[in-house]
């Protein structure tokens, strides 16, 4: 039985090390957006280049992610918590140095990885390291601090891009492992699951993000139309179908199949489709529209950005509280129609907007509808299926999230409208802006309706978040197993 007690050094070197890690990757996919005008006109980058910029870090992380929660478990937490660590840092080095867009998303891709390793150690080595009486509180503290490094996220990245450059939204991810990484080899000590085993699901893992990966390349390109768009674009869905063969066929699967054999679960994972789907075209397309069009600098857009996150993290544990009062379908259903309210009023975001006026009062009901929706979500989830698979279904509704944000950020422009160059227009982007909001706000009264209908109150008596502190806006908080 683990019995670090929070109080102890030991105990703060730990806590230290795992918001020092997971604070790198929350960091990391709020700041780039605040970035992408930057980075187009220094690397000379289309707007297919900034979605990529985006969502090569997304695929592999998304793809991933579940396959990096069970090396964890099997060949030591710590150990696959420090890889993941040192491989983010050495990929952001390469964004950081990257001459080329095309450079700038392999390394992205590689960034994702590291990701996908140190994101759910972080919080498996506070469930696996700290003495139960403890554990909660640890949890908390973490789930808080990390909600305040996504919280100063954007102003961090719009300070850096306005002053050293760009690419010190990458380098800083160097001296942040340098610091980490020793930490955790000293005081973290090591643990695994000694119930895993199994051959890992490498090839479900692989035909996942390559599905992911073809799909988005396909809804990228598709403006051209060309033969091989199509060609990708069916490779894609056969990976899919592929992935969906593996995983009925497979001993060990890592997306067991008979999870959503619970219809709350899959509900409640459409439902998160929808809202991050949502959410993602919304953050890419805002942190655009208000350097391009309204005219912001890096640091005014990402300062800007601030409420919404700032509400999350002030009053998502008290949402969760209301929530197991009325049940999850409530919230579920406004929640969404909170933050679609909150897109249509970003359509009066224009040239010239002010912030007062035009931009803080949709950020604030945006900031209402995910305080009220995200803490119930993950809730429903955890409470959806056996307690023994809650850190399962957690990870598979985080993935889903991730996944619903790439596949949006690709789309969405698309749907739009927008041309190869349109991020370079005033005009043509606030007009294809203008298109992008209603469909975001559509996407999330489908996923209002989907909760109405679908979405019951869980049985009593089952497993709630132990993460009540949450901050960040791609996805939804992730619980780790709790160890027997």
């Amino acid at each position: 039985m683990p019995d670090v007690r929070l109080a102890s050094p030991q105990g703060k070197w730990i806590l230290l090390t795992t918001v020092l890690g997971s604070s790198m990757a929350m960091l990391d996919s709020t700041v780039v957006n605040v970035a992408l005008p930057r980075i187009g006109q220094d690397l000379d980058a289309s707007l297919a280049a900034l979605q990529w910029t985006v969502n090569a870090y997304m695929v592999t992380l998304a793809g991933l992610i579940l396959l990096g929660g069970s090396l964890g478990d099997r060949y030591g937490r710590r150990k696959i918590f420090v890889l993941g660590v040192v491989w983010f840092a050495a990929a952001s080095l390469l964004c950081g140095l990257a001459p080329t867009s095309g450079i700038l998303i392999a390394a992205r891709a590689l960034q994702g990885i590291g990701g996908a390793l140190l994101t759910p150690g972080s919080l498996a080595l506070i469930q696996a390291s700290f003495h139960p009486d403890d554990r909660s509180r640890a949890v908390g503290l973490w789930s808080g601090f990390g909600g305040i490094g996504a919280a100063v996220g954007p102003f961090l990245g719009g300070w850096l891009v306005t002053g050293p450059g760009w690419r010190w939204v990458f380098l800083l991810n160097v001296p942040l492992a340098l610091l980490c990484a020793p930490i955790a080899l000293r005081h973290v000590p090591e643990s695994a699951d000694q119930r895993a085993h199994g051959r890992f699901d490498v090839l479900g893992a692989a035909l996942g993000a390559l599905s992911l990966a073809l799909l988005t390349y396909a809804l990228i390109e598709a403006r051209g139309g060309s033969l091989a768009v199509a060609l990708t674009g069916a490779a894609g869905l056969a990976a899919a179908v592929a992935f969906v063969y593996v995983e009925r066929h497979r001993p060990d699967p890592m997306l067991p199949p008979d999870i959503f054999a619970s219809r709350q679960f899959t509900a409640v994972n459409l439902v998160t489709l929808c809202v991050y789907a949502a959410f993602g075209g919304f953050f890419f397309l805002t942190a655009l529209q208000l350097q391009v069009v309204a005219g912001y600098s890096p640091l005014a857009a990402g300062t800007a950005l601030l409420p919404t996150t700032a509400l999350m993290l002030l009053f998502s544990s008290r949402s969760g509280a209301l929530a197991d009062r009325t049940g999850p379908r409530l919230p579920l259903t406004v929640g969404p129609l909170l933050c679609a309210v909150a897109m249509l009023l970003m359509l009066r975001v224009g040239k010239g907007a002010d912030y007062l006026t035009d931009v803080l009062p949709a950020l604030l009901v945006m900031g209402a509808g995910m305080v009220t929706l995200v803490a119930p979500l993950t809730a429903t989830v955890l409470a959806s299926v056996d307690t023994a698979r809650a850190g399962l279904a957690s990870g598979i509704n985080n993935a889903a999230a991730r996944a619903a944000g790439l596949v949006a950020v690709a789309a969405l422009p698309l749907l739009a409208g927008m041309g190869p160059e349109a991020y370079r227009s005033l005009t043509a982007f606030d007009a294809a802006f203008d298109r992008a909001m209603p469909i975001c706000a559509g996407v999330l009264v489908l996923g209002s309706a989907l909760a109405f209908a679908l979405v019951r109150r869980p049985a009593p008596g089952c497993r709630r978040p132990e993460c009540r502190t949450h901050g960040n806006v791609t996805a939804p908080p992730l619980e780790a197993d709790r160890p027997g």
